[in-house]
């Protein structure tokens, strides 16, 4: 799929990088690009991230270092009515490079060449703090926190998302059709999904849009939909009391059966099991 470019240079003035927070009703679906490395921490929200060809659901906690020019976003569950929040770290190249190419820095430098394929980092919790302190930081003092920071991403155990397979095509054409696509999905999985008509909507015959949303997001159309329907579920399974087959009706199966192998399939356990295992965690 073809991302956006966002032009974060404009936005950050005299800032040797940027480092904010920001809250909103929900993360919309935006696929984009820029130039910067960026170190971003979910403080609050749910949904699906997509990175490269990686498509995996997130939660609050969810740290990931994007590389240079490496298309990504951050989508809400849309049956999670609650808003999100995020703590974003940006930086460019140039920036970067008067620190790499010192001795000691080797370690950081290393870390930077593998984020060109996202790097998910699911123990890092005691460096949150180090995180969420730094955008009321200035001057030295806010430079050498982020370089801590880095060194301290160094001995974090990493995931790489993408695979060493992706290669983004940059067009806005790509990008504004795959919005449409997923903004599309969001909208009416609690619905029969017609392959036609969502093809039709950016005037592809049904084949060719299967092969070109495949080689944008790199799972299949049926898998996203389902992805998208099985969060609802979840949604629905930990916090409502509502019968399995009422929540498989209402999350767009068509029918139990079908529910319950597609979540057996995605989370490894039957609904019911999902259920009594979350209640267990609340108590």
């Amino acid at each position: 799929m073809k991302a956006i470019y966002e032009n974060i240079s404009t936005k950050r003035g005299g800032e040797s990088f940027l480092a904010y927070t920001f809250t909103v009703p929900a993360f919309k679906f935006k696929w984009h690009y820029h130039p910067e490395y960026e170190l971003t921490l979910i403080i609050k929200g749910k949904g699906k991230r997509l990175v490269g060809d990686s498509n995996e659901s997130f939660s609050t906690g969810d740290l990931v270092l994007l590389g240079s020019g490496l298309p990504h976003t951050w989508s809400s569950d849309v049956a999670k009515k609650k808003s999100g929040s995020a703590l974003v770290i940006q930086f460019s190249k140039e920036f970067i490079q008067n620190f790499i190419q010192l001795s000691g820095f080797d370690k950081i430098a290393k870390l930077l060449s593998e984020a060109s394929r996202g790097l998910f980092f699911p123990q890092a919790k005691e460096i949150f703090p180090q995180i969420e302190q730094l955008p009321q930081l200035t001057g030295v003092e806010k430079v050498t926190s982020f370089l801590t920071i880095l060194q301290e991403l160094t001995k974090q155990k990493n995931i790489k998302l993408s695979s060493e397979y992706f290669s983004a095509v940059k067009s806005e054409e790509t990008e504004n059709r795959i919005n449409k696509i997923c903004q599309h999905i969001q909208k009416n999985a609690t619905k029969a999904i017609n392959l036609e008509r969502t093809a039709n909507l950016i005037h592809l015959s049904p084949s060719a849009f299967c092969k070109f949303f495949k080689r944008a997001t790199g799972i299949t159309f049926s898998d996203y939909v389902n992805d998208i329907r099985i969060g609802n579920a979840c949604h629905l399974l930990t916090e409502t009391d509502k019968a399995i087959s009422k929540i498989a009706h209402e999350t767009g199966f068509e029918s139990l059966t079908y529910f319950n192998r597609v979540f057996l399939k995605k989370k490894g356990v039957p609904p019911r099991k999902f259920r009594s295992l979350a209640l267990l965690a609340i108590h």
